[in-house]
């Protein structure tokens, strides 16, 4: 017997956000916790025709055995048949589910957190990321509610209390969630014409710890939830989203900007972090917890330590209703406005290739790593062509309107 919790969350996810689609192959990742929504999953996938459901498990206690005990040169090895698992389906228009929970920070206690955050299949990650710059897949990446990440998220294993609250952010306490979806994701597009009308130059911040001005691409638009592959397949890339976004140009980060909020990485949890900018570049990396998970991060590349997101998110979030700090990135960013270091977001480019985009100023890597930095007390700004600095946010409420 199905849980009907889990077969409306698995119809919402298979038919709203990956937008399954008969004879199209559907993988999924998820952790050995997550078997009951996988099935859920699968059932409700192949009801609306997937050709095949191809499951991939991960176990974090095996990766903690290769973090203690894994040579250096191993830690980021990927086995060819998982980089090669993601370009077929990146070749094949297949679409994608991801599953996550918890940070998983206590599984990793006691180890080096450079190596934590060093422990990655960087081949297969790197496919993947081109596989989403390129719109190649329709994606949706989801969580699973569990009892170790309730322990984290309210502090205790409330496994029901976690549920209401994962239940009020996906909106599948709505009689008709997708209905509901739609509503809201038209609201978050017209938040996005309003800022493409404008056409900031720049968007600036200022709060507590917190200075920092960005430049726009002229060229780049605003987005919101909404994604189409490029063979025109429409997805929703986040459940639950709540943001409009952009790529800044990779060159103009000034300043310095403080988190808001935890931020789980990796396998750790980064708590107080403080990163500087200049001509761009991350040049101070500063934190009360998990500094050397972010450095680790970052030092990936060379593009690691440029902004390749800057995503602004009001006090009418869904997920930051429920007053929760979830250590969970898509949740937590869906509560607060984000920047993300790393690669940038090539289809706000509109129709230009991923080529044109760097062209233009679009940062390049192969991290792409969102930390929360909104909260009451955030002011941000648009600049005008004119030097008009113009409210966007204001004590976590949105500032613009329609014309």
């Amino acid at each position: 017997m199905v849980n009907p919790r889990l077969e409306n969350y698995a119809r919402l996810v298979v038919r709203t956000g990956a937008n399954v689609q008969p004879g199209q192959i559907l993988l999924v990742e998820a952790d050995v916790e997550h078997t009951e929504l996988v099935r859920a999953i699968a059932d409700e996938a192949y009801a609306a025709g997937a050709l095949f459901v191809d499951v991939a498990y991960r176990d974090p206690w095996v990766r903690r055995a290769q973090i203690a005990h894994a040579p250096e040169d191993a830690l980021e090895f990927t086995p060819p048949w998982m980089t090669d698992r993601v370009t077929r389906a990146a070749a094949d228009g297949a679409a994608l589910i991801g599953i996550s929970s918890g940070s998983n920070q206590e599984i990793y206690e006691g180890l080096d957190l450079g190596r934590v955050g060093r422990a990655r299949h960087a081949d297969a990650e790197r496919e993947w990321l081109k596989a989403v710059t390129n719109r190649d897949i329709s994606w949706a990446l989801i969580a699973c509610p569990t009892e170790r990440w309730a322990q984290e998220a309210l502090g205790e294993p409330d496994l029901e209390r976690l549920w209401d609250a994962v239940a009020h952010a996906l909106r599948l306490d709505e009689p008709d969630p997708a209905a509901s979806w739609n509503a809201r994701l038209n609201e978050l597009d017209e938040r996005t014409a309003m800022l493409d009308e404008r056409a900031f130059r720049s968007l600036r911040y200022r709060g507590p710890g917190t200075d920092l001005s960005v430049a726009l691409i002229p060229e780049a638009k605003w987005m919101a939830g909404r994604d189409t592959t490029i063979h025109g397949q429409a997805h929703v890339a986040n459940m639950p989203t709540e943001e409009v976004f952009t790529s800044p140009h990779r060159d103009s980060a000034e300043g310095t900007v403080r988190s808001s909020m935890p931020l789980a990485l990796r396998g750790g949890v980064v708590e107080g972090l403080e990163l500087t900018f200049s001509g761009g570049v991350c040049t101070d990396i500063r934190a009360d917890k998990g500094a050397d998970l972010v450095r680790a991060d970052m030092d990936i590349d060379e593009g690691g330590r440029r902004i390749g997101e800057i995503a602004l998110v009001d006090r009418s979030s869904r997920v930051g209703e429920t007053g929760i700090v979830f250590k969970n990135t898509l949740f937590d960013e869906n509560a607060a406005a984000h920047i993300a270091w790393g690669d940038g977001i090539s289809w706000v480019m509109g129709d230009r290739s991923v080529e044109e985009a760097h062209e233009a100023g679009m940062n390049e890597s192969d991290t792409h790593t969102d930390f929360m930095v909104g909260r009451d007390e955030l002011e941000v700004d648009g600049i005008a062509a004119d030097g008009t600095a113009v409210p966007i946010l204001r004590e976590g409420v949105w500032q613009l309107e329609n014309g």
